[in-house]
């Protein structure tokens, strides 16, 4: 059965139908909370409760930790963006665990960013080391995956395209806002895995909506994947890709293909003036809401509620 494990500054505490109660643990990290089943256990069945809503709620995924992510990773995605679901490789790219924030903080614009984008995902959150070569099959799954949460990827798209890497545009401090909950699940809860509905609103407008039946490569393929060359740890965070809906839109093949002629600096400049003109990129002001669940409601991992601020 899912434990929904919510964090504060000083306190980790457990969710239940009628508020929240403290887990009684010393641990400091995800990583050492998620050993310490017994106090989640404890605190699970406690009648000292207090209201949800009165918690100033932090990321229930702490830094430092190894935040890994997949690129274009939903078909809609991919045909969005010009291209075929049929061949897009499995991909993996970094982003700074610096980037964690709160599912309440504000996500803050840096001065030199003009197109600031939103992506939302699933993160995974592994709950014992993996060492390079660990056979990761839909068996034993669970014992490495020890729950989901609610992320964002955030994007400053107009430094992530010219130079051709995502580490520096994906990194920025408040460009990866986590839960509000870690929703620990057992093996038969995770196998509902893809009835996951993945949605995004932007000033209450719903920017995307999709279950993770449009996944190009779940989680066992994945895993399979990143631990041929990539440790893990416990409470390390993966990011498993967005579905459609993102501010960013591929150009028209004919305008693609004559870009494709220009210099790259004309070209991008082009591209960015254009881009300029969109509406959906973030603005001062705006407020994203991000929100996954099953449709049926039996598996929820909250729904996170950030203010986009420009620096100044």
């Amino acid at each position: 059965m899912s434990i929904s494990v919510l964090r504060t500054a000083d306190a980790w505490w457990v969710s239940t139908p009628a508020g929240a109660a403290r887990v009684d643990t010393a641990a400091a990290t995800t990583g050492q909370l998620l050993a310490d089943r017994a106090a989640l256990a404890a605190a699970s069945s406690s009648t000292e409760i207090v209201p949800v809503e009165s918690l100033a709620l932090v990321s229930p995924v702490t830094a430092p930790c190894r935040v890994v992510a997949q690129m274009t990773n939903f078909a809609s995605h991919v045909r969005d963006s010009g291209g075929d679901p049929a061949t897009v490789p499995l991909t993996f790219f970094r982003k700074s665990s610096g980037s964690i924030s709160g599912p309440l903080d504000d996500v803050i614009r840096p001065e030199h960013v003009q197109l600031l984008d939103y992506e939302v995902e699933i993160g995974l959150v592994f709950g014992k080391e993996m060492p390079v070569g660990t056979a990761i099959n839909a068996d034993n799954l669970a014992e490495y995956v020890a729950g989901l949460v609610v992320t964002n990827d955030v994007s400053a798209r107009d430094v992530q395209l010219p130079k051709t890497q995502f580490y520096e545009a994906k990194s920025y401090p408040t460009f990866t806002p986590v839960g509000p909950a870690l929703v620990l699940l057992d093996a038969d809860e995770l196998k509902r895995f893809t009835d996951l509905r993945l949605r995004l609103w932007v000033n209450g407008e719903v920017r995307q909506d999709m279950t993770v039946a449009d996944m190009i490569y779940g989680p066992v393929e994945t895993l399979q994947a990143l631990t041929r060359f990539q440790r893990l740890d416990a409470g390390d965070l993966l990011l498993t890709g967005t579905p459609i809906g993102t501010a960013i839109s591929a150009p028209p093949k004919p305008v693609a293909f004559i870009a494709s002629l220009l210099p790259a600096a004309t070209k991008w400049k082009l591209f960015f003036k254009g881009q300029a003109k969109n509406p959906k990129y973030l603005r001062d002001g705006d407020i994203v809401e991000a929100a996954v669940a099953t449709d049926d409601g039996t598996i929820d991992l909250g729904r996170q509620r950030t203010v986009v601020r420009y620096a100044r």
